[in-house]
């Protein structure tokens, strides 16, 4: 074969990648990109304010103009609405490009009131930054500089200085575009155009936050942290959101040992920059002054401060007395959600190690069986975001996972991802899904199964046109399926059988768990649920790692936190350990709650405050709260990240893994942990989904390392229950979370607590003027039960809501004079009927 022929048969060589020369220097670059971008991936710095790499461009400001070389010669062009061209010749230096920068700052400081010296922006402003590096150093203006009310609250969290803003579109854009909450926007034309609210429509949005943060002077600002301290008196770490279980990465700063501020950071797989308010601003929640700062001890029916040892000893003995009493299964622990990776590890095995019992559950009877995280294949967020159709059989996750939220609005806007809800009223998704899909509560199973053609299409309110779509949908492409608990006045076996056939039907499917506390998966992973040891291993089926590091396991499966309560309800617990957890605010069965605090034998508590349920403890042991320790959390698609200690714990406040360390001591045993460290390398050993999970590796990877797989082959098995039906003069009862309630971060942070929406009843319209009665009255309403026991009453303010459907009466769990609470009583589903008073 001659070498011609060989040449002409051998494979091209790919082109060389598109580039541009910027001063000079030569850098790849992507088709399509920006040239603002490329520049500054390059490590060329464009000078810009109204340019923000999560939102489309808009070219306002003008201040990134450079030139660039083209066929007529150089010409003056906006960097960030400028696609970059193989070949392109760009020039950020050129005399003309720095005299249109200084004109443009010129222009801006005409009626900027250069107030530096008490903005809460000065010393990390870019306008001020960007004045000394490319400004032209004085003004030829001299007119009187234009003056308005400073500041007006354009809502309980931001203040607005009009004066100072330099109308970059910025944060109008980001409510609009990003957040879906167009409450602010440009009011007036010519000199007079500011930023306002609408009348009688205040900034409400749950991530207004996020324009005080992106706001390039200070034209906004947040209450909470305005006039406290100047950027060159903080001093941040890097860390992680433990709000909910998305796990925002934010950097927490704090000046004077006190924590001032959170700030969003740039997390591609999570949070894309975003905060939700709660996340942002509840560290006013670590600072109350009403923080347990030293243990407590009941003494003459008074908790009393006192020393750790003594409270200690006593917290031992009251568990050894137990144990002496009644074994092993006479103690049980009920929480754990709320801290750390390493925290959930030293008291599982503290629980099950030591003490030997398997009555352990991170979730307060609102969650759902372990095995969505273990039997069904998992998705990410943003796989989820990528994928072809997300199905929502889960929460509002504009209340429960906000910054969720914000990425699939973002999937179904901007990258064509159909979503298909499934719920018994509207969401914050609602207005950008593809189908929705109404069912009344508990009938969740039949809709699906109505979609998969092997149901009765009768008993759900959808056309069999609609479902044909939604059902030839499924089969278009990747499924992602956000599964959550939609309602606490419902069983969870619902959207645990629906899912299962969700499962059956599209083997191809990945499922999204939506659990909501902070590290519950984290907590779940590292033992503290019930039948399961660390890492989702079988109780009777031991790793070897895990038989070297205990010394025992539990001899039965134990009992969820339902099945606790009812137990210590009965006497059979005679000590509950409640660890960062409040049952009697927090469980669904209120009554049911206070029942077994009261029958516990001894009641200990672990927590940062004195709540609803470790008022009635023994013993309260004071605990670090978020910024004051470090470890890891993990986040509801199960990426490890790292949480940061910024200040002192306060008082003598301590980790839950050394507080477990301290009482295995009483207990004679040693669990083996002097330090943080010991812990990690403990729990990397004995989970093998951690195994990869090491320092180094969340130092490489800030934004987070997915851990591994669950070490079980287990899939989740599905059980079918049939509500009961309904009748014609009851409404069935849908009761979830919302952002702000009457848990600690919001009542303890003195600027959130007022935005708590309070407890009532919403129903249709329709259904209240059937009624007679009017929005914001007072109705009485009793649980319809066959029997006489279960039947309980409240009395809530009515709201006529048109979110709600019809026949369906919605309340908010856990808000200030919550009374719905004391309706649910852990029936398959609650109907109700509403009389007047």
């Amino acid at each position: 074969m001659s070498d011609a022929l060989v040449d002409a048969e051998a494979p091209a060589a790919p082109p060389p990648p598109p580039s541009i020369t910027i001063d000079g220097r030569r850098i790849e670059v992507k088709p399509g990109e920006l040239l603002i971008a490329a520049a500054e991936r390059g490590g060329t710095y464009i000078p810009r304010f109204c340019y923000h790499p999560r939102m489309e461009p808009v070219g306002m400001c003008r201040m990134c103009l450079v030139q660039v070389d083209g066929p007529r010669g150089p010409a003056l062009v906006v960097s960030c609405m400028q696609p970059v061209a193989d070949g392109m010749v760009v020039s950020t230096e050129a005399p003309n490009v720095k005299k249109a920068q200084e004109g443009v700052l010129e222009f801006l400081l005409v009626n900027h009131p250069l107030d530096c010296p008490v903005c809460d922006k000065g010393g990390e402003c870019p306008l001020q930054d960007q004045t000394i590096s490319n400004g032209p150093g004085e003004s030829r203006f001299v007119e009187e500089k234009r003056h308005y009310e400073k500041p007006i609250a354009i809502s309980e969290l931001v203040q607005l200085d009009r004066e100072r803003c330099i109308l970059c579109d910025r944060c109008t854009r980001f409510a609009k575009d990003v957040a879906g909450d167009p409450l602010i926007h440009f009011t007036n034309r010519g000199g007079n155009t500011q930023v306002e609210t609408f009348p009688n429509h205040p900034f409400a949005s749950y991530f207004s936050g996020n324009t005080v943060q992106i706001c390039p002077v200070g034209a906004l600002t947040a209450s909470p942290y305005r006039f406290k301290a100047r950027p060159w008196d903080l001093e941040e770490v890097e860390s992680t959101c433990t709000s909910c279980s998305v796990g925002c990465r934010v950097t927490v700063q704090s000046s004077r040992n006190q924590l001032l501020r959170y700030q969003g950071v740039d997390s591609d797989p999570v949070n894309w920059g975003w905060l939700c308010d709660k996340g942002r601003f509840d560290f006013e929640a670590v600072n109350s002054d009403s923080r347990l700062g030293s243990p407590r001890l009941r003494r003459g029916g008074e908790l009393v401060e006192v020393g750790w040892s003594e409270a200690l000893d006593a917290a031992g003995a009251l568990i050894a007395r137990a144990i002496e009493q009644g074994g092993p299964t006479s103690v049980a622990v009920i929480g754990g959600a709320r801290g750390t990776n390493e925290d959930a590890y030293a008291w599982a095995k503290l629980a099950k190690g030591v003490i030997g019992t398997d009555h352990v559950d991170a979730q307060l009877g609102d969650g759902l069986p372990v095995g969505v995280l273990t039997g069904l294949p998992q998705a990410t967020i943003d796989e989820a975001c990528q994928a072809t159709t997300v199905v929502l059989l889960a929460p509002d996750l504009k209340e429960e996972l906000p910054v969720l939220y914000l990425r699939l609005r973002d999937a179904a806007e901007h990258r064509r991802v159909r979503i298909v809800e499934l719920s018994s009223m509207a969401s914050g998704l609602t207005p950008y899904t593809w189908a929705t899909l109404r069912h009344r509560p508990g009938e969740q199973s039949a809709l699906v199964r109505a979609i998969l053609g092997n149901g009765d299409k009768n008993v759900v309110g959808a056309s069999g046109e609609q479902l044909d779509a939604v059902r030839a949908q499924l089969d278009a492409g990747p499924v992602v399926v956000v599964v959550g608990r939609t309602s606490l006045a419902e069983s969870p076996d619902f959207a645990v059988d629906a899912t299962s056939a969700l499962r059956d039907a599209l083997p191809n499917a990945t499922f999204l768990p939506v659990l909501r506390r902070g590290n519950v998966r984290g907590a779940l992973l590292a033992g503290l649920t019930p039948g399961l040891l660390p890492g989702f291993t079988a109780r009777v089926e031991p790793s070897a790692a895990l038989t070297a590091a205990w010394s025992t396991v539990p001899d039965d499966d134990g009992l969820d936190t339902t099945a606790i309560l009812e137990a210590a309800a009965a006497g059979r617990i005679r000590c509950l350990i409640l660890l960062g957890a409040d049952p009697a605010s927090d469980h669904p069965n209120r009554e049911l709650a206070r029942r077994a605090l009261a029958g516990a034998g001894s009641v200990i508590a672990i927590d940062t405050f004195l709540t609803a349920s470790s008022q009635h403890a023994d013993v309260v042991l004071a605990a670090a709260g978020y910024g004051e320790k470090s470890g890891t959390t993990t986040n509801l698609e199960g990426r490890v990240s790292a949480v940061s200690a910024k200040v002192s714990p306060i008082g003598t406040a301590r980790s839950d893994w050394a507080i477990a360390a301290d009482l295995a001591e009483r207990l004679g045993a040693d669990l083996g942990f002097d330090e943080l460290v010991d812990v990690q390398t403990e729990l990397r050993a004995v989970v093998a989904a951690l195994a990869h999970v090491t320092d180094e590796a969340l130092v490489s990877a800030p934004d987070g390392v997915l851990a591994g797989g669950p070490a079980t082959s287990r899939t989740l098995q599905g059980k079918h229950v049939e509500p009961p039906l309904a009748n014609a003069y009851a409404y069935r009862l849908t009761v979830s979370r919302t952002l702000y309630d009457a848990g600690l971060g919001v009542a303890r942070s003195h600027s959130l607590a007022g935005l708590a929406r309070g407890s009532a009843l919403h129903l249709h319209p329709t259904d209240a003027e059937r009624l007679g009665v009017a929005s914001g009255t007072e109705v009485k309403v009793v649980v319809v039960a066959d029997d006489p026991d279960r039947v309980r009453t409240a009395v809530m303010t009515l709201v006529a809501d048109a979110d709600v459907a019809r026949g369906v009466a919605w309340a908010p769990f856990n808000q200030p004079g919550d009374t719905v609470g004391d309706l649910l009583d852990g029936s398959v589903v609650v109907d109700v009927r509403v009389e007047t008073l």
